[in-house]
């Protein structure tokens, strides 16, 4: 899973070379077609990277964009009406059975699809129209960290080939690789995390796919009990389970979030709360119990990739130190077959 992690800036980059162009063509394609609906379709971390990806494409596109619901299709034998929606599937494997299904329901009734996964001769690749590839070569770890960035990088490339302004996506893998510089203060970091059982992961906007991708990580790999929250809604009720000393970890970026985190923040600091923020706001880092201060250079925009990856080593390092293996963790496998 470390490994894997430190691959990211390379495999960023070279999907980028090897993807852009097709991209371009797919851009202009699909604006001929005068698409008015997209639906993503994913499961697990693949899900958490829609999630990101329905961000990215209602605002630059201003096109609805829904997350579906697989049941939808494979129990309840829903026919939808798709004949102008763009249908995107999103799996690392592409072998996830629910998730074909739904491509193929969803080509019959008349959508253009999508897939957007790691393996060329898959499934998958086999239904859909057309294929966008993270080129990350084998993902070994059970655990996804590479293969989830290369699929935001993907949403971040067609969001930019359909709207109207282009995305400096190109920046990511450089941003990418500076945020690997953190790895020595993470592992002074995970110590002070070494009997957490439980916490609250909380992101925004743009990161709000990360904290479902971060609370899955300390899930699977530490078996601690993470929910997962927008700081809007934390206010709503689930602030009633912080205590003294009740870990909160933040991906608070500059930006259009940072009044929202810092009124959590504030409030966290009155429950006696240990508060972790990822940020690259010097004012939200003050605020917080602890910090791993990111660059300012990097824009809101642009920090859900980079964002995400000192928490992967937080998640991957923090297994280590409570005696786990990050790479191993029980009763899960690499590919999850669902119907």
């Amino acid at each position: 899973m470390i490994q894997e992690i430190s691959e990211q800036p390379e495999v960023l980059e070279k999907t980028i070379r090897a993807e852009s162009g097709k991209l371009k063509k797919l851009g202009t394609f699909l604006r001929e077609k005068d698409i008015d609906l997209i639906v993503l379709v994913a499961r697990g971390s693949s899900d958490n990277a829609a999630l990101l990806g329905r961000y990215l494409l209602e605002i630059t596109t201003g096109i609805p964009v829904s997350l579906s619901a697989p049941s939808v299709f494979t129990l309840y034998k829903a026919k939808l009406k798709l004949s102008r929606a763009l249908v995107v599937g999103v799996s690392q494997s592409g072998e996830g059975v629910d998730i074909n299904q739904v491509l193929e329901s969803a080509k019959k009734s008349g959508a253009f699809t999508l897939g957007i996964t790691n393996e060329a001769d898959s499934s998958m690749a086999k239904i859909v129209d057309e294929t966008l590839l993270i080129h990350a070569g084998r993902e070994k770890s059970v655990a996804a960290t590479k293969t989830y960035t290369g699929q935001m990088l993907h949403f971040y490339m067609l969001a930019s080939a359909l709207a109207d302004e282009k995305i400096e996506y190109e920046r990511i893998p450089e941003f990418a690789a500076k945020t690997l510089n953190l790895k020595s203060q993470v592992e002074e970091l995970v110590q002070r995390y070494v009997f957490m059982e439980n916490c609250v992961v909380v992101g925004r906007g743009l990161n709000y796919g990360n904290s479902y991708e971060l609370a899955l990580k300390l899930m699977e790999s530490c078996y601690v009990v993470a929910e997962r929250f927008s700081s809007a809604d934390f206010f709503h009720g689930p602030l009633a389970i912080v205590e003294r000393r009740f870990p909160v970890i933040l991906f608070a970026p500059q930006g259009v979030t940072v009044k929202s985190n810092i009124d959590l923040l504030k409030r966290l600091k009155e429950l006696n709360a240990d508060s972790f923020s990822i940020t690259n706001d010097k004012k939200i880092a003050s605020l917080s119990s602890r910090a791993l201060l990111l660059p300012e250079e990097i824009d809101e925009f642009l920090s859900p990739i980079p964002f995400i990856i000192p928490a992967q080593l937080f998640a991957a390092l923090l297994s280590e130190a409570k005696g786990l293996n990050p790479d191993a963790p029980r009763s899960l496998s690499k590919v999850t077959r669902t119907i």
